[in-house]
């Protein structure tokens, strides 16, 4: 006999994106004055980005209810998280707690890597069945 209960999760689709993600294959988004964005793997859970910034290029001060991480792949960003601004050069990272005010000015013309927990909705494709 089979249990009546089921999940929550049983009852909704999971979107995710595939399981290969491959860069060549993968849409790029201008978001804005020098920066571009590609969608790395998500589900509802996680999401990772890739965002270029050209030199000069500011992601603007704002705050979500994602946690984040962001790790600099290339160039040189001015990153406030909160009351505090650091220069973070490649190798180095940065933790963004839910609602914190956080933004990045790039000095030299680079990539983040960002994740986010749970998934950033409105960076999904509009119509994506995922």
């Amino acid at each position: 006999m089979q249990n009546a209960k089921t999940t929550k999760m049983e009852c909704e689709a999971v979107r995710e994106s595939p399981a290969f993600v491959l860069k060549a294959q993968t849409p790029v988004e201008d978001i804005g004055p020098g920066l571009k964005r590609q969608l790395l793997g998500y589900n509802d859970g996680l999401m990772a980005v890739r965002v270029w910034f050209e030199e000069g290029a500011v992601g603007e001060l704002h705050k979500h209810p994602h946690s984040q991480v962001a790790y600099v792949e290339s160039g040189r960003f001015e990153v406030t998280v909160g009351t505090e601004t650091k220069t973070l050069v490649p190798g180095d990272s940065f933790y963004v707690a839910p609602e914190t005010m956080h933004g990045a000015v790039c000095k030299e013309a680079g990539v983040l890597i960002d994740m986010f927990s749970p998934v950033r909705e409105d960076f999904l494709p509009k119509g994506d069945p995922s």
